[in-house]
């Protein structure tokens, strides 16, 4: 870029039009800084450099959020001898954020920095919370001085602003501007000096003094595009800025700021398509953390299901909702974020989960839990309308949230401090909403709210409540309540299912469930049967659940997440946390037990047939495999069990066996069971020792579907229970399945099909 403003006093200069690359050159020193990014070097998925992109004047740099910064050491050649004090230092830099911080420790997400806080030295220009930003120095005599953007100047989201930190200690001023013109002023003594941090490095994109969450992540990083950052020794004037400003409005078409486009400035899944972990054909986000999948609806020929998500990182802080869209609920699109936290008294601390349901106009309306950490209690029940009315988007990707919560908790509503994600639906012309509690001194419950218009609601008290004397394992508080209508049973009464997660103190974090009645009148439910059950075996891979009835066939169906089961340091190195569960659709069976089974839809997956077979022994089973190998594969197979009392498939087995999952089911202690003691021999991993359940199975043989996708395995059994669980073996030969059992069985049929990416 051809400077025309005077380049004197120009201390460092990153322009970032390398386009390519893990360094960025400083042209005023001529340095190569090398550029720290997550993907330089990778273990699971195929290396690659940082990500570039347009920016306002040839190329930019993209910041992931949480791995990606520069260090300029303070101790290079040429920075010898620098003044420790400095009369004054300009900074400007372009810049599109992608995320905001929620501002840990008040620290800011650096943007450029180079101070130590403790001995107040040194300089930081960087953001905070909802786009808001400041600039600070430390001062000779110990001092710190901060100065803030006014309300109405945060920088805005996915658009390029332009900063100027001004310090002019000789007339005792210290300035910021945005987009060429001055937004903020004021005094510091005049002859005042910045103490500069001379033995500290000089960071981009990374606070010095970063804090650390879960031991694996630095927070206070910069998300977004970067371009054009420039140091001065001397302090710019109005007129220098404003004509620093216009330069790059002179050099591009229409003399207006560019626009980002979103695909360059969104998160790319691109690099993660090849990790040989990372499940392809279970929905996930574009990268980084997520966790449950909720608020499914169908509006307009589209299926719509949102997820709660952190944009900065694949850790768990500072909750948005993500989106997806879909025509088959099984092929996703990724959406641009649905919900985020704003700058308002609404929820300015997270977007936690709800659920979607229709207004009066049957136009689909978003409930979700709005968390503000200054009011008590920092849980309320919110609402957000589609813009849809206005540009008839079939996308639904603009949101409206209504500016005040629809349902606060009152003391004496359930355990005070604990209210969320509200499960709300219309029958006929009511609205009920059932909002995950406790019971004060008691257990858990789901709390039931009823309105005729959709923004007032009358509390009706609990739903259910847990009897934690009977039952300790349901604990004090639960989460996620989803109730669905099963239909008539066999003596004509009217069945309702009825889902929760419970948390807390003694808890077992699981889906459980009770099939019973809905009693409109008292607005609560009755159980069949007091003892819950759990759809899933596994052990906290299947969780989070949330629900719809599919208006195009009636079906029930449920989205769940399926966690990681990893540590934060082999996330921070994946790039990416968790994926969503295969949707399934739950039914009332004939024998009044509930069915489950993964949805037609998915067949949409399959490939080549790889196995089809009949009635074959266990060795002949077993040679016909030989050739069979692969980590996404679907998998039906029944066995008789004949004289074997354990019984199943082993999936994911390295060809001398020292790494394999073993799927089975025990006859004597009629179990459901997965044994991972042998699935990996990485030294990081998690994944060990016997997962499962009970699944009663009367004289039947065992039916098994499983579906494999990578780090990601589903077992059906019968159509009655499912267990969810996580492999990760070390092993890239780790790719081959084996029928096992303790004595003599039949495969009765087994059939295999590779699976293909929805990506």
């Amino acid at each position: 870029m051809n400077g025309l403003i005077d380049n004197q006093g120009l201390m460092m200069y990153w322009a970032f039009d390398e386009g390519t690359g893990a360094s960025a050159l400083e042209s005023v020193t001529g340095t190569q800084d090398d550029i720290q990014y997550v993907f330089n070097q990778t273990e699971f998925t195929e290396s690659c450099t940082p990500p570039w992109r347009q920016g306002v004047s040839g190329h930019g740099l993209l910041f992931d959020g949480y791995s990606s910064y520069i260090t300029h050491s303070a101790h290079l050649e040429g920075q010898h001898g620098r003044p420790e004090y400095l009369s004054a230092l300009s900074i400007g830099v372009w810049v599109a954020p992608r995320t905001y911080e929620w501002g840990y420790d008040s620290k800011l997400a650096a943007i450029v920095n180079q101070h130590n806080m403790e001995n107040k030295q040194g300089f930081l220009l960087g953001m905070f919370r909802h786009g808001s930003w400041s600039f600070q120095i430390g001062l000779e005599g110990g001092d710190w001085k901060e100065i803030w953007s006014p309300d109405g100047y945060e920088l805005p989201k996915n658009e390029w602003s332009y900063l100027n930190a001004v310090f002019n200690g000789d007339d005792g001023e210290i300035k910021l501007f945005l987009n060429g013109s001055e937004i903020a002023s004021d005094t510091v003594a005049r002859g005042s000096r910045m103490a500069a941090a001379v033995d500290t490095d000089l960071l981009i994109g990374k606070n010095n003094h970063s804090s650390k969450l879960v031991e694996a992540f630095s927070l206070h990083m910069f998300g977004g595009i970067m371009d054009e950052l420039k140091i001065y020794n001397r302090a710019l004037s109005n007129e220098e800025v404003a004509a620093s400003y216009q330069e790059v409005l002179d050099s591009v078409p229409g003399g207006i700021v560019p626009q980002v486009n979103y695909d360059d400035i969104k998160l790319d899944r691109t690099p993660l398509l090849a990790d040989r972990h990372r499940p392809q054909y279970h929905v996930s986000p574009p990268a980084h953390w997520m966790n449950e999948p909720h608020a499914p609806i169908y509006f307009d020929g589209h299926y719509h299901l949102f997820y709660q998500h952190n944009p900065q990182g694949p850790y768990f802080h500072h909750i948005h909702w993500g989106h997806w869209v879909s025509t088959d609920m099984v092929h996703w699109r990724d959406l641009p974020i649905a919900l985020a936290p704003e700058k308002d008294q609404l929820a300015p601390d997270g977007i936690w989960s709800g659920s979607a349901t229709y207004d009066a106009d049957g136009l689909p309306v978003l409930f979700f839990t709005a968390g503000n950490d200054s009011a008590s209690p920092n849980q309320s029940v919110a609402l957000a309308r589609s813009t849809y009315s206005e540009d008839g988007d079939p996308d639904l990707v603009h949101w409206i949230k209504h500016p005040e919560p629809l349902i606060v908790q009152q003391k004496g509503m359930g355990a005070f401090g604990d209210f969320r994600d509200p499960f709300v639906w219309k029958d006929e012309d009511v609205w009920y909403a059932l909002v995950g509690s406790g019971i004060e001194g008691g257990g858990g419950a789901a709390l039931a709210f009823m309105s005729e218009d959709m923004l007032n609601w009358t509390y009706k008290g609990p739903f259910y409540q847990a009897d934690l004397q009977q039952f300790p394992y349901l604990g004090p508080i639960w989460e996620l309540p989803v109730l669905f209508p099963l239909g008539k049973d066999k003596q004509g009464q009217n069945k309702h299912l009825l889902l929760v997660s419970p948390v807390g103190a003694g808890a077992d974090v699981e889906v459980f469930y009770w099939i019973g009645q809905f009693d409109k009148h008292d607005v609560s439910f009755i159980p069949d049967q007091m003892e819950p059950q759990l759809i899933d075996v596994g052990d906290f891979h299947f969780t989070g659940p949330s629900g719809m009835v599919d208006p195009n066939t009636g079906r029930n169906i449920i989205f769940t997440i399926a966690q990681g089961d990893r540590t934060s340091e082999l996330e921070y190195k994946s790039g990416w946390a968790h994926n969503g569960g295969l949707p399934l659709s739950v039914y009332l069976r004939e024998d009044g037990r509930l069915g489950i089974e993964p949805i037609q839809e998915l067949q949409s997956l399959r490939g080549e047939k790889r196995l089809s077979l009949r009635d074959k022994s266990l060795a002949d089973a077993n040679d016909l495999l030989k050739d069979v190998q692969g980590d996404m594969l679907e998998i039906q197979v029944e066995i008789d069990p004949g004289s074997a009392a354990q019984f199943g498939i082993k999936i994911r087995k390295s060809p001398d066996g020292e790494e394999e999952t073993l799927l089975y089911y025990d006859l004597n202690q009629t179990m459901l069971l997965a044994d991972r003691t042998k699935t990996t021999q990485h030294p990081g991993e998690k994944c060990s020792g016997v997962q499962g359940g009970k699944l009663e199975l009367p004289e039947e043989n065992l039916k098994l579907h499983i579906y494999l996708d990578r780090s990601m395995v589903e077992v059906y059994a019968n159509g009655l229970k499912s267990l969810t669980t996580r492999v990760y073996p070390s092993r890239k030969d780790a790719l081959g399945l084996e029928v096992w059992g303790t004595g003599e069985l039949l495969v009765k049929s087994m059939e295999i099909w590779e699976m293909q990416s929805i990506w």
